[in-house]
């Protein structure tokens, strides 16, 4: 095991249209004794909004593999800068948006060589910043990512419908209240979560500190609004296919079974990607870095590891 040093900062982040100054925040937990032939990793939390602590067990990456890992909170979230003022501002929440801000962290670090690892929604935007080919841009790891959203959301109703009936019944009734945050609709969809997203029980340490983030839910109701089963934000009709092509990179894709990045959704990539490889985790859901994680980091470790 490597000896870490773990630094956190932030990165200045202008972006006109914020209206202020922003701050990216970021960790970067990296070997004592830097090995000159690893190359950065910079992870990158989905939701949106769901800040970077759920994701913090790949920092075994650095201690079996000696890879420096880079975790972040995008804007809106976390211990970045918030933007409660830009609610529901469709032309200021959009995927460049996270582009631009992701750039602007790599030239901030002032990596000449970095791979990436997009989780879930940091898999989407990250798919889309790697299909313009980057300066610099090694390896791709995009880990329950869909290619296209609305195949996201048909396997995730086909899964609803699997559900015990009065669960269903419970998932109907608030959704057509327009109460789908009370609790009796959030102790139902729980039932869901353990099934297709995270199937740890308890709730994994990680999991639950992004959680404790969530109270500003701005980011996520303008990309993709605050319903369990249908988005209705910028991001609806959110797709790569047709342009994963322009992905030139070594690429792995990881999902899991039965999960809400289900195989068909995330097939797209695998077609289109000219250098992909597809590893499917039978005994993890949406999460398996929380539910699978041996297996997890031994097959992304050996992925970005392998001359």
């Amino acid at each position: 095991m490597e000896s870490l040093t773990t630094i956190e900062a932030e990165a200045d982040f202008n972006y006109p249209s914020a209206g202020k100054p922003c701050k990216t925040w970021y960790k970067m937990v990296s070997p004592t004794t830097p090995d000159p032939l690893r190359t950065p990793l910079i992870c990158i939390h989905g939701a949106p909004g769901l800040t970077h602590h759920y994701l913090t067990p790949h920092t075994i990456l650095a201690e079996k593999y000696g890879i420096p890992v880079i975790f972040y909170d995008q804007i809106g979230c976390g211990f970045s800068t918030h933007v409660p003022e830009k609610a529901m501002d469709l032309s200021f929440w959009t995927e460049d948006l996270f582009i631009v801000e992701l750039e602007n962290l790599i030239s901030h670090l002032g990596f000449k060589e970095f791979d990436i690892l997009g989780s879930s929604w940091g898999g989407m935007f990250g798919s889309r910043f790697a299909s313009r080919r980057p300066a610099g841009l090694r390896r791709l790891v995009l880990a329950n990512s869909p290619a296209d959203l609305k195949t996201r959301y048909e396997s995730a109703h086909e899964y609803r419908l699997q559900l015990p009936p009065d669960i269903q019944e419970i998932l109907t009734k608030h959704e057509e209240a327009g109460t789908e945050d009370s609790e009796e609709c959030n102790e139902a969809f729980v039932v869901f979560v353990k099934r297709h997203i995270c199937n740890v029980d308890p709730v994994p340490p990680e999991l639950l500190a992004s959680m404790e983030h969530e109270d500003d839910k701005t980011t996520l109701m303008a990309m993709e609004g605050l319903h369990n089963f249908k988005s209705v934000g910028n991001l609806e009709n959110w797709s790569m296919i047709g342009e994963a092509k322009n992905i030139q990179i070594p690429t792995l894709l990881i999902n899991g079974n039965k999960e809400i990045a289900s195989d068909k959704a995330v097939a797209p990539f695998w077609r289109e990607i000219p250098k992909v490889k597809w590893v499917k985790m039978m005994n993890s859901t949406h999460a398996p870095h929380l539910e699978e994680r041996e297996r997890y980091i031994e097959i992304v470790g050996d992925f970005l590891t392998d001359q």
